[in-house]
């Protein structure tokens, strides 16, 4: 996987869960939910690129 891609998907990953955290300490359900969304959008972004990967070598 590019670094650079990887870097942006923990960094959003890392980002959800600050958020999905915050959410739950304030008890917001929106922003736990968003937070949790991000947190899936990311895992899947970084499956793709590893299948990606995988297909190359």
């Amino acid at each position: 996987m590019a670094a650079g891609k990887k870097v942006k998907n923990v960094a959003k990953k890392t980002k959800g869960k600050m958020k999905e955290s915050t959410g739950e300490a304030v008890g917001n359900e929106s922003l736990r939910a968003k937070g949790a969304r991000e947190q899936m959008a990311s895992d899947a972004k970084q499956t793709g690129q590893k299948a990606k990967d995988t297909l190359k070598h």
